[in-house]
């Protein structure tokens, strides 16, 4: 597997177990305060959504001029990389509260079990239904789109959906497995570095859609990637030092990138959760 391909697999599996813890948190806390038959058949029926989303849109993004699509998904890449560094940042250096699976997952127990228990059809809870259903296909559209534009930009879709694959089904496996909120998974370590590699990649294309030529083509991957996170990880440190300076900042933030992260989907009342 050359450099490019390297990176393209791991920017895709990082990115899509973000989604995937996101997803499998709000299956969680559907299945267990509400109903799991009716949370397993809201899953099954986001998938089957996303499943013609994917049969109308891989061969419409495939068709697009390469050097447009380049362009275009490379800005909105590095749009999405900024922001999620900028938070990621903010959380290592203690300016910006880590997230706190524990806490968001009891949030979302008490939000369901507090919603109102209808029969619709052959599903025994609506509520809980509709909480899997919107959670699974908003974290689910966000998998697609991460496939898509990094397959179709790098002539690989199939490594990406690979990779996709690889995250949903280690994370999948382990919210089966123990049934809780995945609070050990690194997820705003993962943030930290989801949001380099978009960064990179967003910088990457963007450059290429734009008619540049990076030196080593593929091979700049591998300078861009580690700048970018030397530039943060110096960001961190510089803030950290202004924290501790005027005595410290939001609580909880510890290491530069350590705790758990929670679900942004729209599923979940703002209220139980922070945007990622």
């Amino acid at each position: 597997m050359g450099a490019g391909a390297g990176a393209l697999f791991l920017a895709v599996f990082l990115a899509c177990v973000v989604e995937a813890v996101e997803a499998t948190t709000i299956v969680l806390a559907a299945g267990t305060s509400r109903d799991w038959r009716s949370a397993t058949t809201g899953l099954a029926a986001a998938l089957g959504v996303l499943a013609v989303v994917v049969g109308i849109l891989g061969p419409a993004v495939s068709a697009l001029p390469l050097t447009g699509l380049r362009l275009v998904v490379g800005a909105l890449l590095l749009v999405f990389g900024l922001q999620w560094l900028r938070k990621a940042i903010l959380r290592a250096s203690g300016l910006k509260a880590l997230h706190d699976e524990e806490k968001i997952y009891a949030a979302q127990l008490a939000a369901a079990a507090a919603g109102p228990r209808r029969r619709a059809g052959l599903v025994p809870d609506w509520f809980g239904f509709t909480l899997a259903f919107k959670g699974v296909l908003l974290e689910g559209l966000e998998v697609v789109f991460i496939v898509l534009t990094f397959g179709t930009n790098q002539h690989d879709v199939g490594l990406a959906a690979v990779a996709a694959g690889c995250a949903v089904l280690v994370v999948a496996t382990a919210g089966v497995a123990v049934r809780a909120p995945l609070a050990r998974v690194p997820e705003n370590t993962m943030k930290f570095i989801v949001g380099i590699m978009l960064t990179a990649f967003g910088t990457f294309w963007g450059g290429e859609g734009a008619g540049a030529r990076w030196p080593g083509a593929d091979a700049a991957l591998l300078v861009l990637i580690p700048g970018i996170a030397l530039f943060a990880v110096l960001l961190v440190a510089v803030l950290r030092r202004a924290v501790t300076s005027r005595g410290g900042g939001a609580g909880g933030a510890g290491g530069a990138c350590g705790g758990g992260g929670g679900p942004d989907g729209g599923a979940v009342p703002a209220a139980a959760r922070e945007a990622a």
